[in-house]
């Protein structure tokens, strides 16, 4: 009897902090959305966002897709958690990517056809508007920095200019292929940005966590993070990124065929070097996989990445120069007017509205998963080595540390490294997508009775916003 009250007061303790934390990012946003619109007129136009900390404008609208995102998340919530359990993996794999496509095209759909789906990365600032104009792959790779800056009478539009030429080559490929237009471009988004809930249930698994890796799954699918993959090129982004991590992860396991795993992954991990240059921030989350399971995966990790570097660069885009470049084109446009005292932690305000209350809610159990929880071992007798102390330490660590925990830990990391760079103010909602997954990983160690209500949370919270917000970038 005693023992049952113990339990329930700690449960009663959980869900009072669970709810707090999450009580206190719901007033992060309303403070990032009131701030603008209780100062001055002249400084809230310097935000160019209308919807800050939001890259969208307000107009509340239904459309089509409004009644299947509501049946779909009911769906989820009502017999998600329960699928999740008992599915055999590879058939909740599949599952959870095709939910996150049905979900995704739903929110989309709201905004409409055009609008929220087939035109969105047709606009003039977009990549499909310079696939006309590359009639010689070698000869854009070759002087594509040279059309870097702004204000010249070649300059790439605003998207093109701020990425590597991997995310216009694939674009380009996609449309030599036969497969040209805004509808085929947004497919290829949605496809590839949802399969990242299938990736991270991998990756946790392979890391020893294959409970928690089922437990993740329906928030994977219901993320409000879906308002933007739904269609940007980031969501692309971000599932490449996600399958680079989870061969990472599966090859720290030294299976047969572990090397070609690796290095499948770090062609993935380099590949994403050439989509977007923050992607490099992804060696974070890559660097604490190996460091939570062994480092004999880096090598044909790094050999795989090399040789995506080598290609590129033997083909004449050095990394480097787009990368200085792209700071001053950064700096030539509204970058240069927008505040950084708003949006450092308005940005914040916006992954919180990415990733939804729930993560939130989540984060005070993840401190618990990174520490070593057999505080007695290892005992050391006099005069050992320090670097026999160290490697001890690490083994106990790797045998007790959470995935989840870690991979959350990594990506709020690289998040923060992003934020206090100044190079990502505004629109991190759909920017940070590659980082945000990761912390969605984290609603797996949500308590279980509470799950249906945070999944709740989390699918209003992006039926909110797509149906208040016309969103844009």
């Amino acid at each position: 009897m005693q023992q049952t009250t113990v339990v329930r007061a700690r449960t009663r303790s959980r869900t009072r902090t669970e709810v707090a934390f999450a009580a206190a990012a719901a007033a992060l946003v309303a403070i990032a959305f009131a701030v603008p619109r209780i100062l001055s007129e002249e400084w809230r136009q310097h935000l160019y966002a209308a919807s800050a900390p939001i890259f969208g404008i307000w107009g509340p609208h239904l459309g089509w897709g409004t009644g299947p995102a509501i049946a779909i998340a009911a769906a989820v919530v009502v017999i998600g958690p329960d699928l999740a359990r008992r599915l055999p993996w590879r058939q909740l794999l599949v599952g959870s990517w095709l939910a996150a496509v049905a979900w995704t095209f739903a929110l989309s759909m709201i905004d409409g056809w055009q609008v929220g789906f087939a035109g969105r990365l047709t606009r003039q600032h977009e990549y499909l508007y310079e696939v006309p104009g590359v009639h010689d792959i070698p000869a854009m790779l070759r002087g594509f920095s040279d059309r870097i800056l702004d204000f010249q009478p070649d300059s790439w539009t605003t998207h093109v200019s701020g990425h590597p030429p991997g995310a216009l080559l694939a674009f380009v490929l996609l449309d030599r292929v036969g497969l040209g237009g805004g509808a085929w471009a947004g497919w290829l988004c949605v496809l590839v940005g949802c399969s990242a809930a299938a990736a991270v249930p991998v990756a946790l698994k392979a890391l020893g966590a294959p409970e928690h890796a089922r437990a993740a799954t329906p928030f994977l699918v219901l993320a409000p993070a879906a308002v933007w993959v739904a269609v940007s090129a980031d969501a692309f982004f971000a599932g490449v990124a996600a399958w680079g991590i989870a061969l990472l992860a599966m090859a720290t396991r030294l299976r047969p065929g572990w090397p070609v795993i690796a290095g499948a992954a770090g062609s993935l991990l380099g590949f994403g070097l050439y989509l977007n240059y923050g992607l490099v921030l992804m060696a974070i989350p890559a660097g604490a996989v190996l460091v939570a399971r062994g480092f004999r995966p880096a090598v044909p990790a790094l050999l795989g990445v090399a040789l995506v570097v080598a290609a590129f660069s033997t083909a004449g885009f050095w990394w480097l120069d787009g990368y200085h470049l792209v700071v001053q084109r950064y700096y030539q446009g509204i970058a240069a007017e927008r505040p950084y005292s708003y949006w450092v932690w308005g940005n914040l305000a916006a992954t919180v509205c990415a990733v939804g209350l729930a993560t939130v809610a989540a984060a005070p159990a993840a401190p618990r998963g990174l520490a070593i929880r057999d505080l007695t071992a290892p005992s050391w007798a006099a005069g050992t080595p320090m670097t026999t102390q160290l490697r001890q330490r690490l083994y106990c660590w790797r045998t007790t540390v959470d995935p989840v925990a870690l991979l959350a830990a990594a990506a709020t990391v690289a998040i923060l490294a992003a934020d206090l760079s100044g190079l990502s103010k505004a629109e991190t909602e759909r920017i940070w997508l590659p980082f945000e997954i990761w912390l969605l990983g984290a609603t797996a160690l949500l308590p279980r009775p509470a799950v249906r209500s945070w999944l709740a949370v989390q699918a209003v919270a992006a039926l909110l916003i797509n149906s208040l917000l016309m969103t844009n970038w």
